[in-house]
């Protein structure tokens, strides 16, 4: 039974060309950056060519992207050392942002701030009504994701992002989801940061960015030896920086493909989807083009998701960073889904492996699964 591979959002497979590419710097170019030899000059300039690479693929100058281990910590990194030059007021976020951001908003909020959640519409969209009420209190960091890692739901960047500079709040989102999926283009959503992620777009685990506005400060998280311009002190990760560069260009070189072929495969999964009864999530809003959340009533999505498995299909229940929960999705509940559905979720998020063919054997494989599970429900009762 070949294994068919369907939580893209979770991580992706390591592209070949962007192994390669980092090989000779986990064999023979094993030099620290920082080194003034001939071994740290090669490393120096392998880190400044992925610099490029990244800070052209969202439209930025090279000295913007600060290098971190992944999304988490750039998240983490903004919003906490943009607080440290900011007195204590308001940080406001949406009810539908990845557990980096809502628990660091959390922590500022036990040292003196005061944590807003910006509410969602039934389609995972920030309502405009809510964020104006809520700049109208004195708030200095504003955070909302760019696209949902459960729905895929794009948010309006650019236009919340004018609303919090009006307000004189700091603009941040996370775009690790987004990223290869959708054009990112860092001026256009008037930001002030975002962050990325490589292993999201076929890169390496271990390596991601904080992409900044050039006159906007934040504090360093950990104290050293004054890497990436002192902003995050730490031997580079070379090798993984290498791969995220190459990343970068192949996912450039590939969006246009991207957005078609996998559109084409998410509208037919939900075609068939929607033909056996399944309430489809976000449906109605844009999203990036891989994701498909969806739910059957009185149908347990974890129980689904091990069915699944069982059958040769890698879907998810939800977010990977919080699998281990046991409690609906907090993005359906903040949608006004129910509880008793929102336990049944299931995400399909596709890449550039999957085909067609990928597509039809997965619903004729639901049939069976789901007819399994009903029956098993039947019993039960």
């Amino acid at each position: 039974m070949a294994y068919v591979y369907l939580d893209h959002n979770a991580t992706t497979p390591l592209d070949e060309g962007v192994l390669v590419a980092m090989m000779p710097f986990l064999q023979e170019c094993y030099g620290n950056a920082s080194s003034r030899h001939e071994f740290g000059t090669v490393a120096r300039k392998a880190v400044e060519r992925a610099r490029e690479q990244v800070a052209a693929l969202v439209g930025v100058d090279p000295p913007q992207v600060v290098f971190t281990c992944g999304g988490t910590e750039a998240n983490n990194l903004f919003i906490k050392g943009a607080a440290g030059y900011l007195k204590p007021r308001q940080i406001a976020v949406s009810a539908i942002e990845h557990p980096c951001v809502a628990k660091s908003a959390q922590e500022l909020a036990r040292t003196g701030w005061k944590l807003r959640k910006l509410a969602v519409d039934q389609d995972g969209i920030i309502d405009v009504t809510d964020i104006d009420a809520a700049l109208q209190e004195c708030t200095g960091i504003v955070s909302v994701m760019l696209a949902n890692n459960e729905t895929g739901a794009l948010q309006d960047i650019a236009a919340v992002a004018e609303k919090a500079r009006v307000a004189g709040a700091v603009m941040h989102t996370d775009a690790v989801q987004a990223l290869g999926k959708v054009a990112i283009d860092f001026r256009a959503l008037n930001v002030h940061a975002l962050t990325l992620s490589a292993h999201k777009i076929h890169g390496p685990k271990g390596a991601g960015a904080l992409v900044h506005d050039k006159r906007t400060s934040f504090r360093p998280l950990l104290s050293g030896g004054g890497h990436e311009r002192g902003l995050r002190s730490g031997t580079e990760n070379v090798p993984a920086i290498v791969g995220f560069g190459v990343a970068c260009e192949l996912a450039a070189s590939r969006m246009r493909d991207f957005t078609q072929r996998i559109l084409g495969m998410r509208e037919m999964l939900e075609h068939g989807l929607a033909g056996r009864g399944a309430v489809i999530f976000s449906k109605n809003t844009t999203r990036i083009p891989n994701t498909s959340y969806f739910a059957f009533s009185g149908i347990d999505g974890e129980t689904l998701v091990i069915e699944l498995d069982k059958a040769g299909y890698a879907v998810a229940s939800g977010a990977a960073c919080s699998s281990t929960s046991t409690e609906p999705s907090a993005t359906l509940l903040a949608m006004g889904v129910v509880p008793e559905l929102a336990r049944g979720a299931v995400r399909v998020s596709l890449g550039h492996g999957n085909m067609f063919e990928q597509i039809n054997s997965f619903l004729r494989t639901l049939d069976f699964v789901l007819l399994k599970l009903k029956r098993l429900t039947a019993i039960a009762v």
